[in-house]
Protein backbone atom coordinates (compact mmCIF):
# COMPACT_ATOMS: atom_id res chain seq x y z
CA UNK A 1 0.00 0.00 0.00
CA UNK A 2 1.44 3.38 -0.95
CA UNK A 3 1.93 6.19 1.56
CA UNK A 4 -0.61 8.34 -0.31
CA UNK A 5 -3.34 5.70 -0.06
CA UNK A 6 -2.59 5.18 3.64
CA UNK A 7 -3.22 8.90 4.25
CA UNK A 8 -6.31 9.07 2.06
CA UNK A 9 -9.48 9.97 3.93
CA UNK A 10 -12.24 7.64 2.79
CA UNK A 11 -15.77 6.69 3.77
CA UNK A 12 -15.93 3.92 6.34
CA UNK A 13 -12.37 4.24 7.57
CA UNK A 14 -11.79 3.66 11.31
CA UNK A 15 -11.89 6.93 13.19
CA UNK A 16 -8.50 6.15 14.69
CA UNK A 17 -6.99 6.48 11.21
CA UNK A 18 -8.31 10.03 10.78
CA UNK A 19 -6.07 13.00 11.57
CA UNK A 20 -6.50 14.42 15.08
CA UNK A 21 -9.85 16.23 15.09
CA UNK A 22 -12.21 17.73 17.66
CA UNK A 23 -15.43 15.68 17.78
CA UNK A 24 -18.65 17.48 18.68
CA UNK A 25 -22.11 16.21 19.52
CA UNK A 26 -25.34 18.08 19.90
CA UNK A 27 -26.17 19.84 23.14
CA UNK A 28 -29.46 17.93 22.87
CA UNK A 29 -27.62 14.61 23.17
CA UNK A 30 -28.96 12.45 25.97
CA UNK A 31 -27.08 10.41 28.59
CA UNK A 32 -27.99 7.11 26.88
CA UNK A 33 -25.37 7.86 24.23
CA UNK A 34 -27.75 7.65 21.29
CA UNK A 35 -26.18 10.34 19.18
CA UNK A 36 -23.72 11.04 16.44
CA UNK A 37 -20.61 13.18 16.60
CA UNK A 38 -19.19 15.36 13.84
CA UNK A 39 -15.71 16.72 13.22
CA UNK A 40 -14.41 19.12 10.60
CA UNK A 41 -11.42 17.56 8.85
CA UNK A 42 -8.20 19.41 8.00
CA UNK A 43 -8.73 21.76 5.06
CA UNK A 44 -12.34 22.33 6.21
CA UNK A 45 -13.71 20.76 3.01
CA UNK A 46 -14.93 17.54 4.63
CA UNK A 47 -16.82 16.54 7.77
CA UNK A 48 -16.56 13.17 9.49
CA UNK A 49 -19.56 11.62 11.26
CA UNK A 50 -19.32 8.78 13.80
CA UNK A 51 -21.58 6.89 16.18
CA UNK A 52 -20.90 8.13 19.72
CA UNK A 53 -21.40 4.58 21.07
CA UNK A 54 -18.58 3.32 18.80
CA UNK A 55 -15.96 6.10 18.89
CA UNK A 56 -13.30 3.88 17.29
CA UNK A 57 -15.61 2.48 14.63
CA UNK A 58 -16.08 3.65 11.06
CA UNK A 59 -16.55 7.27 10.07
CA UNK A 60 -18.77 8.52 7.28
CA UNK A 61 -17.14 11.33 5.32
CA UNK A 62 -19.22 14.11 3.75
CA UNK A 63 -18.34 17.30 1.95
CA UNK A 64 -19.02 20.55 3.75
CA UNK A 65 -21.67 21.31 1.12
CA UNK A 66 -23.45 18.02 1.85
CA UNK A 67 -23.49 18.76 5.58
CA UNK A 68 -24.73 22.31 4.93
CA UNK A 69 -27.61 20.94 2.80
CA UNK A 70 -28.51 18.40 5.50
CA UNK A 71 -28.45 20.97 8.30
CA UNK A 72 -30.60 23.38 6.28
CA UNK A 73 -33.05 20.58 5.49
CA UNK A 74 -33.25 19.71 9.19
CA UNK A 75 -33.89 23.36 10.05
CA UNK A 76 -36.63 23.45 7.41
CA UNK A 77 -38.29 20.35 8.90
CA UNK A 78 -37.60 18.12 5.89
CA UNK A 79 -36.88 15.13 8.13
CA UNK A 80 -39.50 15.62 10.82
CA UNK A 81 -41.51 12.69 9.44
CA UNK A 82 -38.63 10.37 10.40
CA UNK A 83 -39.02 11.05 14.12
CA UNK A 84 -40.69 8.25 16.05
Amino acid sequence: MSASSMNEIRNGMPTGELPAVAWQKSRRSNPSGNCVELAVLPGREQVAVRNSRDPHGPALIYTSAEIAAFVQGAKDGDFDHLLV
